[in-house]
């Protein structure tokens, strides 16, 4: 049965903090460990009102010493807002800190607006070097050579899993001339879904870490005991969205009862686009929707993510997802 993991923007919700939101994610974290998920990535996005993980890093230290076995990682770390020798310092650094736990995923975009891009990396043609950089990064993790003149200390030796991120066919085409694994962003960005898999199953080489292709997708699960109270919970992701792409993003809005009522129809067209990739609903419905998005795509990990703004309905969301998994994988 596919592999369940779990996103976290580590979301700060209206009336809230950063304090709170990152103490809210090292106890998600906790419990996606006692129910099974298999990894707990986080995101990097700056210059975002609603969202605590932008020293992505950092808060990966944070979640993986409040720990114990789950693997812990980016989702991702947008390389060209960053030398590949500081990345590969830091997760050498959180290898050497947490051994066999640690997975670095990488992006592209640049995870934020324009201007902020400008002020994170002050060089905006970073991401046309993507594929270069990527290749050195890996490289840092190498055994050291003799007479090797640039050095990852920690870093060198570690061997740390890359993954890359995309929402495009530019990733795909990457990930599998480099033979890595490819991780999709389905959950907001699902237009090229199909055809970036069909690529990069297609043309995936075979490498030194990977023998055949793995993908995981990003998926939407709002899970609640009821349809009605899991439509509810899902109208504060619907808010967010809107408000980011109307130019006002901000924190997590609490869930508004009839929202998509009150919505213009570009509005909700935006949002049936960019969520559909999205399980709402009472455990039969995501056990169905599950199932069905697994076999659409033959998706070999899931990874989930929930903007559900009550912290204990987040957690419980998951919690009612991993018994679904459970219940899907004993009738495999």
């Amino acid at each position: 049965m596919t592999a369940l993991s779990v996103l976290d923007l580590s979301p700060i919700a209206e009336g809230s903090d950063a304090s709170r939101s990152l103490a809210n994610s090292l106890d998600l974290a906790r419990h996606a460990e006692r129910l099974g998920y298999r990894r707990y990535w986080l995101a990097e996005h700056h210059n975002m009102p609603g969202i605590a993980s932008a020293a992505t890093s950092v808060v990966i230290a944070h979640v993986a010493g409040g720990t114990r076995t789950i693997r812990v990682g980016a989702g991702g770390i947008m390389l060209p807002n960053h030398a590949p020798l500081v990345i590969a310092e830091q997760f050498g650094t959180l290898a050497a800190l947490f051994p066999g736990r640690i997975d670095l995923g990488l992006g592209r975009a640049p995870g934020t607006d324009m201007a902020t891009a400008r002020a994170l990396r002050r060089n905006l043609e970073a991401s046309d070097n993507f594929p270069q950089d990527v290749v050195e990064l890996m490289s840092y993790f190498q055994p050291a050579e003799e007479g090797q003149r640039i050095r990852a200390v920690p870093g060198e030796g570690q061997k740390v899993p890359v993954w890359i991120l995309g929402s495009s066919l530019y990733g795909a085409q990457l990930a599998a001339l480099l033979g890595l694994p490819y991780a999709f962003a389905s959950h907001f960005a699902p237009a090229e879904l199909d055809h970036a898999l069909e690529v990069y199953r297609s043309r995936f080489q075979p490498s030194a870490e990977l023998d055949r292709p793995y993908v995981m997708l990003g998926l939407n699960v709002f899970a609640a005991p009821t349809d009605a109270e899991a439509r509810l919970l899902f109208t504060s992701l619907q808010q967010a969205f809107v408000n980011l792409r109307t130019g006002r993003p901000g924190r997590l809005p609490p869930p508004v009862e009839g929202y998509e009522q009150t919505l213009d129809p570009m509005a909700k067209t935006m949002l049936g686009q960019a969520l559909s990739c999205a399980v709402v609903g009472s455990p039969e419905t995501v056990r169905q929707g599950i199932d069905a998005f697994v076999r659409r795509t033959g998706a070999d990990e899931l990874m989930v993510t929930a903007q559900i703004f009550d912290h204990a309905a987040r957690v419980r969301s998951f919690e009612i997802l991993a018994d679904v998994h459970k219940s899907l994988s004993q009738a495999a």
